[in-house]
């Protein structure tokens, strides 16, 4: 059957019930999982689209969640699509000022909450609020009202309600607005990005051609919800009947993996880095034989390249790397892991390799907001996987490279624009229909390869530019790097701002018997300066003359979305730590050197 509009998906699980028919929605309720089938979640969602219209809500009203990822998303979501009404879905983490300006922009006339903090967190809001009327709770919370409040209303209001439903969603075209989903603000206030049913159908159907998984898989879903990628990759897992189970909390991401032994999940590169970083502390302990054997086997997946017909000297190598080391690896997860999709920011090529040669394929692709958001993807086959790219353009998308190297897009996938924000769309989509992305990016082969963002790229003093990811994707590669910055806009040479891996820091000291009392103090002892120095020598090395990060600057913060340096997708918020840092990088540039800032030449 044809799907071009996201409840058509419900549809399909009744015309095939023995294939994605047998898809499921799980989460976790006191500590156990709670599963629905495709007729129970068809259910509650009629429940749903009748319960709207019956509590006063009209088509082309907007309802909010701001919830972590649960089935109950979808209820509402679907629910609401089916009834008219548009989704504005909302990350928990964003500050109060950007949750009045999200709610308040969006004129949304309901908002669902996950649990009793978020609701006592809008409930506080609530003055400042202009269109909510309601705010209902997931979670059961005293003195809130319960979602179930909609449901509950379908179903007394089931006879007078159901017939319109049926008209209002065959009225529904693939061109309809179905959600406005909120950029991260990186650079201000977020953008309400407004996608159709087109938009996110056509790119979950494209995406699903290019996936291994089927029916008789099963995901976990961890990603927010909120943000296009797992928005998107959902309406996949639908459309493929792969069975969705939703992480109880960041917290219990691995325990979930490893319990549900799940065949695949999309991640972000900072959560494979951290998987790798844990990985490296335990082989640390090991005893000098084992740990020889763990470095060796490293060394080989350093040079893994997937699907390359490898000579019967490397096969037998890598068997036995297998059995003795990347094998655990699979047994800490999940041995039935063939699919990690990962996208977001650049993942290194090295980190890639890795996980590839430990027979966990890693499937890194390119998106945005705006674009619904795969634009290219690496995937399962023979030819269509190269570390170090996002992989070949989705089937139905069209890229070109502009003259400054800008990627463009063109598609079906390619948002309507801004909500209420006309001059901020003809700024980015062109007469001709092009989409600017603000990346720049090149073609290998048939890969799609991006070097930066064009607003991030700067030009230093002696009128050489700057591509500061690139350098940072190179400097992460430390192990006692966990985050970096590289500034120098009209400077004579970059630097580096360092957020330090301080588990990895810490041992290193203990080793070397430096005593210190915090962070603050360890990152200002001549060891650690001069061990960083070296460090980002060995990166140097590799870098081009103009490219060279010549000082750093240790800091004793770690980074996150909640202390503000990252956004909730977490990238780097320049504008941000260029701000809280801004003495120090003056005093790199204008040699009022402080203790913390050394010479790296």
């Amino acid at each position: 059957m044809i799907i071009k509009r996201n409840f058509d998906l419900l549809d399909r699980f009744a015309f095939f019930p023995d294939t994605v028919g047998q898809f499921k929605l799980a989460g976790k309720k006191n500590g156990n999982w709670v599963e629905y089938n495709f007729k129970e979640y068809t259910n509650i969602v009629y429940n749903v689209s009748m319960g709207f219209l019956a509590l006063g809500y009209q088509p082309g009203d907007h309802v909010a969640t701001i919830t972590n990822n649960r089935p109950e998303w979808n209820f509402i979501e679907m629910g609401a699509a089916q009834a008219g009404l548009v989704h504005v879905p909302i990350h928990p983490t964003l500050s109060e000022d950007e949750l009045v300006y999200v709610l308040n922009h969006s004129e949304s006339k309901i908002i669902i909450v996950s649990d009793k903090s978020l609701y006592q967190k809008i409930s506080t809001l609530k003055n400042k609020l202009n269109y909510a009327k309601q705010i209902l709770t997931f979670d059961e919370v005293d003195n809130a009202e319960h979602w179930t409040l909609i449901t509950d209303a379908g179903k007394l209001h089931s006879v007078k309600y159901f017939e319109k439903v049926q008209s209002i969603k065959e009225s529904i075209t693939e061109d309809n607005l179905l959600t406005i989903i909120y950029t991260s603000g990186t650079t201000g206030m977020p953008k309400g990005v407004m996608l159709s049913h087109k938009n996110l159908m056509s790119n979950a159907i494209a995406s699903a051609g290019v996936q291994h998984l089927n029916h008789r898989n099963k995901v976990l879903s961890f990603l927010p919800l909120s943000h296009v990628f797992e928005h998107m990759v959902n309406y996949k897992y639908h459309y493929l009947g792969i069975s969705v189970y939703y992480a109880e909390s960041i917290n219990t991401i691995a325990n979930d993996i490893k319990e549900l032994q799940v065949d695949g999940f999309i991640t972000v590169p900072r959560l494979l880095e951290s998987i790798y970083d844990k990985i490296i502390q335990k082989a640390r302990k090991l005893s000098f034989v084992k740990r020889s054997i763990f470095l060796w086997a490293l060394k080989l997946a350093n040079n893994y390249t997937p699907y390359k017909k490898h000579s019967i000297y490397d096969q037998i190598r890598h068997a036995i790397a297998d059995k003795l080391v990347f094998k655990k690896w699979r047994e800490a997860l999940s041995p039935n892991i063939t699919f990690i999709g990962c996208g977001g920011s650049a993942l290194q090529p090295r980190l890639a390799r890795i996980f590839w040669a430990a027979d966990l394929p890693v499937f890194e692709g390119y998106g945005l907001t705006e674009t619904s958001p795969v634009v290219a993807v690496n995937y399962s086959k023979p030819g269509a996987v190269k570390p170090g790219t996002v992989g070949p353009v989705l089937n139905g998308v069209k890229i070109k490279i502009a003259a400054d190297g800008e990627i463009l897009v063109k598609g079906p996938n390619v948002m309507l624009g801004y909500y209420k924000d006309l001059k901020a769309t003809k700024e980015v989509i062109d007469d001709e229909g092009w989409f600017h992305t603000g990346d720049i990016g090149q073609f290998d082969e048939e890969f799609l390869k991006i070097t930066d963002r064009k607003k991030e790229i700067f030009k230093m003093s002696n009128g050489k530019y700057i591509a500061p990811q690139q350098i940072e994707n190179k400097l992460k590669e430390s192990f006692y790097i966990q985050q970096t910055m590289v500034v120098g806009e009209n400077q004579k040479f970059p630097a580096a701002i360092i957020s330090p891996n301080f588990q990895e820091l810490a041992q290193w000291s203990q080793n070397k018997k430096i005593q210190f009392r915090d962070y603050s103090e360890l990152i200002k002892t001549p060891q650690v300066l001069k061990h960083f120095n070296n460090e980002i020598r060995k990166f140097n090395d590799r870098l081009g003359e103009n490219e060279r990060v010549k000082k750093i600057i240790l800091i004793a913060d770690e980074w996150s979305p909640l202390t503000g340096e990252l956004s909730s997708s977490l990238k780097l918020k320049r504008k941000h730590i260029i701000q809280k840092y801004k003495d120090l990088v003056d005093a790199v540039y204008h040699k009022k050197e402080p203790v913390m800032v050394r010479n790296n030449e």
